[in-house]
């Protein structure tokens, strides 16, 4: 059996994660492992999958309600060990400067574009998998 990838998607909107879904596929690149996607839709939610372990990225909407993907970036940059990479969803390419605040390790615009996300996921699942190798 081939190992699978966990990405841990947050929105509140259910059509942002499924274009994550949709995006990414059964697997983002040849090279990387196919994905299993754990799905979050409040904050809460995102700490207590981190806390769980296994995720090994994480892909944050910035518009989420009530708190932005931005925000919660920083926040689990700060609180959770070994904290995964994170991709972040902006609303405008200007937003690009609160990414780097947040701390996201990449940013794409929404809507999901499939082949720059699947671009995006496939080279911190790579970064991922390298530092765990």
């Amino acid at each position: 059996m081939q190992p699978t990838a966990t990405v841990l998607v947050y929105s509140d909107d259910s059509n942002t994660r499924e274009q994550v879904r949709l995006a990414t596929g059964r697997r983002p690149a040849p090279d990387v492992p196919p994905v299993e996607f754990v799905e979050c839709a409040t904050p809460d939610a995102v700490l207590r999958e981190l806390g769980r372990g296994g995720i090994d990225v994480c892909v944050l909407d910035g518009e989420a309600v009530p708190m932005g993907g931005m925000g919660l970036c920083r926040q689990i940059k700060d609180e959770v060990f070994d904290c995964p990479p994170v991709l972040l969803l902006m609303g405008r390419p200007q937003d690009a400067w609160l990414a780097t605040w947040s701390r996201a390790e990449s940013a794409v615009t929404l809507p999901v574009e499939p082949v720059e996300f699947a671009a995006a996921l496939a080279s911190l699942l790579r970064s991922r998998a390298a530092l765990n190798a």
